[in-house]
């Protein structure tokens, strides 16, 4: 009830700001909501090729990324939370007075609003695939009320378009946002266009090594696990360490890639094998570097198989995650990797090396199908159908 009263007043004032702000007049802009960003920075990116168009990006305090790469004269990075409330407002304005809005998360507002008269919302969303439901299949919104029931089903409906990469997500963002076929953009997911630039990944390589030298010496494991309700003060590393250090600590570092929400410090006892990157802004970057990952129900395989690299999946809570979260499909049929219940099976998987990258090139073939290193600039050609002025 109280949760619900707060919700009920924080959408009545944006309402109420943001219906003021309409009234100001339209401008030939671009407004972003960025909660990851990685979709918004390569969409910015590639729309700064259009001369005389402005561009917006109000950053939530979960956003990582830093946007500075982009061309200041043409791009303003707004803080776009509560607590700032002039800035909070000036960003409310932007969403009023814009032509086209980027979104790449859930924002609740969006069921207080309405755009003014042909302004387009596309949802960038923020993965490649997925592994665990969520939106209108997410179990966990079962004990939600009425009201907060309606209020998702009203945020989906402000979705013109979102952008899929493959036909298998396009079905299940058909599924989690009650959306249609017309809805369904397939340009592939601008963040993967990444991971064809191999001019890039040759500076970032040498970047990485500059800040972490042992990874000249050894190779690299990532352990990035998804989180898990509970964890935000109190966080328990289900890996253990001291027998990975044992098995493996000769031949590999570990890097530990936490979500930015939990809250905690890891005593590290194996400085020379575990290096803690949770703060390290740009994932897509560690998987350059990263010669096996080791993950759960996160949507980073899906991109990280464009590498054609192994992984494991340690799923050491599996059965409690399914009727928590569910799963799309048959879980263990669709992973491109082994999978471990135990820290000792993990090491196993790793030290006889069963992994069948095969299998991984068929994963990628599957969620990847729409991205080929264009997708950036296949949602500018159609959001704003229209050629670039300078190539």
């Amino acid at each position: 009830m109280v949760r619900e009263a707060f919700i009920a007043m924080y959408l009545l004032l944006f309402k109420l700001i943001f219906s003021i702000c309409k009234l100001f007049p339209q401008k030939d802009k671009t407004t972003f909501v960025a909660s990851f960003g990685e979709n918004v920075f390569y969409v910015a990116k590639e729309l700064q090729k259009w001369e005389k168009h402005q561009l917006i990006i109000l950053k939530t305090k979960s956003c990582r990324r830093d946007f500075q790469e982009l061309h200041p004269s043409m791009t303003k990075t707004i803080m776009f939370t509560p607590g700032k409330i002039k800035s909070f407002i000036t960003g409310i304005y932007h969403l009023a007075t814009s032509k086209v809005v980027f979104i790449d998360n859930y924002y609740g507002f969006l069921a207080a609003i309405d755009f003014k008269e042909g302004v387009k919302c596309i949802q960038l969303w923020h993965a490649a695939g997925a592994i665990k439901r969520f939106g209108l299949q997410d179990p966990s919104i079962h004990n939600r009320s009425s009201k907060a029931m309606q209020r998702f089903q009203d945020v989906y409906k402000r979705f013109d378009y979102v952008i899929v990469g493959s036909e298998k997500m396009a079905s299940i963002f058909k599924e989690s946002f009650g959306l249609h076929e017309q809805n369904m953009l397939r340009t592939g997911i601008p963040r993967t266009d990444f991971f064809f630039d191999e001019v890039q990944h040759h500076t970032i390589i040498t970047q990485l090594q500059d800040t972490y030298p042992i990874i000249k010496e050894k190779q690299v494991i990532l352990y990035a696990p998804t989180f898990r309700d509970g964890q935000l003060n109190h966080y328990e590393l289900a890996l253990n360490i001291e027998d990975m250090y044992k098995a493996l600590g000769e031949n590999y570092v570990l890097f530990l890639r936490l979500h930015p929400a939990v809250k905690t410090r890891l005593g590290n006892q194996y400085p020379n094998f575990v290096q803690d990157v949770s703060s390290y802004p740009n994932i897509n970057h560690l998987l350059l570097i990263t010669d096996l990952l080791i993950t759960d129900y996160s949507s980073i395989p899906f991109e990280f198989a464009l590498l054609q690299k192994p992984m494991v999946f340690y799923t050491y809570d599996v059965e409690k995650y399914k009727v928590e979260r569910g799963f799309w499909g048959d879980f263990q049929e669709q992973l491109p990797g082994p999978i471990a219940l135990t820290t000792n099976q993990v090491i196993q998987y790793i030290q006889t090396n069963s992994f069948d990258l095969q299998e991984v090139e068929k994963f990628s073939a599957a969620w990847n199908e729409y991205s080929y290193g264009q997708s950036s600039r296949n949602v500018i050609d159609v959001i704003y159908k229209q050629s670039p002025s300078e190539q």
